[in-house]
């Protein structure tokens, strides 16, 4: 049972990613009005709630939606963005749950990657991509993460530092 619902989760982010990448690219079936995106996530957490209620009024419905989760492509600086039903529990800077994941645009070298890790487990480097992610709470923590991700790529600040300035 786990493996299928394991199976449905990457057959579900499949779908959702192509959907968010036509929709970004003027293609696909358009996008959702607020009160289906309400109706769809009336039972998520508040946390995941509450970030799709920001990104609505600061960019427009989502791309897509599933019961999972809910996605725009290239909204401002964001390649793309899903919210996901299901929250992570982090304590870095302090507690909070982890349900926005923001990607972005980035090559970094392999030698920073484990920097990269030891500073935020929730900032994700995807190398074959030419990604970089962060998941938090909020629109403005992943700004930070990010930033400070690439200071440490650039050599602008080590790990310690940058985990002192989050």
């Amino acid at each position: 049972m786990r493996i299928a619902r394991q199976a449905a989760m990457v057959f579900g982010f499949a779908t959702m990613l192509a959907a968010t990448q036509a929709a970004a690219q003027g293609r696909g079936q358009g996008r959702m009005n607020r009160a289906q995106v309400q109706r769809m996530t009336s039972s998520w957490p508040k946390a995941s709630r509450d970030a799709i209620a920001f990104m609505t009024n600061k960019y427009g419905p989502p791309a897509a939606v599933s019961a999972d989760m809910v996605a725009w492509g290239r909204t401002g600086p964001w390649k793309r963005t899903i919210i996901f039903r299901t929250e992570y529990q982090h304590n870095f800077p302090g507690p909070h749950t982890d349900v926005m994941q923001q990607w972005i645009d980035y090559r970094a070298p392999g030698s920073s990657y484990d920097e990269l890790a030891e500073y935020d487990g929730s900032v994700v480097m995807e190398r074959t991509s030419g990604e970089m992610s962060a998941r938090c709470d909020k629109e403005e923590a992943n700004f930070l993460a990010l930033n400070l991700a690439n200071e440490i790529v650039t050599g602008k600040r080590g790990v310690d530092e940058a985990r002192r300035m989050y």
